[in-house]
């Protein structure tokens, strides 16, 4: 089975589903609502696990009730949560999230600031083997370790990144991948020419980089070499965590030993699949579901 590290933050979400997005100061009454796990990393270790993976992660919580909530959740979706650290008198993260009926997301998020942000013991902690490691911009220090951790074993290391992405300049330039949104890719060019941006981080790195955009799909770089895999074509209903599961499946594609583009094409594939669903975790697909959906659904033209 395909090891997979993942490292950052793993929260709980409660969410609420509403015609649109609030604007004013006033009470609004959700359409539905529910309480799922929630984090970049963690929802890419749920993912990875889901699409038959060893999911490893390591994470920073506190000594209390949402620290029970995710680790019990992220368990019982089959994730290794050996590495995940609890401070005392430490708060663990969670956040507010509305679902528009056009399946858009605004998300309010707490942190406790006063988590301790060191990562020397995760070092130690980490797993003598594993085949591929996938860390967020949340915990810094910690996406370091993990990242210099795989370049030093000459494995695929990716950062997830999502701004701010200049907290994590240590990590950007360990990674040997490094996946953008449209918007971690604008807050690290600190301008809006995509293409641009690009060329001048893969040329600043020297590693794979690439972004993914929706529907425009996924466009990457790598040295001279460039190209673009594109999206498929859906009507989605929920995009909450469907970066986190598009990582995820893109780190366990490298760790079995895929090429990029092929990797981005079955992460797109498992990130469409998320956006067509609203059932948090639970909508995470499968292996199987993910190639009968590869075969079956057009892609954007």
């Amino acid at each position: 089975m395909t090891k997979i590290v993942t490292t950052g933050v793993a929260v709980v979400d409660f969410v609420f589903f509403l015609d649109e997005m609030p604007r004013l100061a006033e009470k609004y009454r959700a359409n539905g609502a529910e309480i799922t796990g929630g984090g970049g990393a963690a929802n890419a270790a749920a993912a990875i696990a889901r699409l038959g993976g060893h999911a490893m992660l390591a994470s920073r919580l506190g000594s209390d009730q949402v620290a029970d909530m995710i680790v019990a959740g992220l368990e019982a979706d089959g994730v290794d949560c050996a590495m995940v650290r609890r401070f005392e008198r430490r708060r663990s993260s969670f956040s507010s999230v509305f679902i528009d009926q056009a399946g858009e997301r605004q998300i309010v998020n707490f942190r406790d600031h006063d988590l301790p942000m060191d990562a020397g013991w995760l070092k130690a902690a980490l797993p003598q083997t594993f085949d591929a490691a996938l860390a967020d911009t949340r915990w810094p220090d910690g996406a370091e370790v993990l990242m210099q951790t795989a370049r030093e074993r000459g494995l695929p290391g990716v950062l997830d990144g999502e701004a701010p992405i200049r907290e994590a300049e240590a990590a950007l330039h360990q990674a040997s991948h490094v996946a953008f949104s449209a918007q971690g890719l604008r807050d690290w060019a600190e301008h809006d020419d995509l293409d641009k941006a690009l060329a001048d981080v893969a040329a600043d790195t020297g590693s794979f980089v690439c972004v993914t955009d929706g529907a425009r799909g996924v466009f990457w770089r790598q040295g001279a070499a460039s190209g673009s895999e594109p999206a498929f074509a859906i009507t989605p209903l929920d995009t909450l965590g469907a970066g986190d599961v598009w990582h995820g499946a893109f780190a366990l594609l490298l760790g079995e030993g895929a090429s990029p583009p092929e990797a981005i094409r079955f992460a797109s594939a498992v990130a469409a699949i998320k956006c067509t669903r609203t059932n948090g975790r639970a909508g995470y697909p499968t292996r199987a579901e993910t190639e009968s959906f590869m075969k079956e659904t057009p892609l954007c033209s």
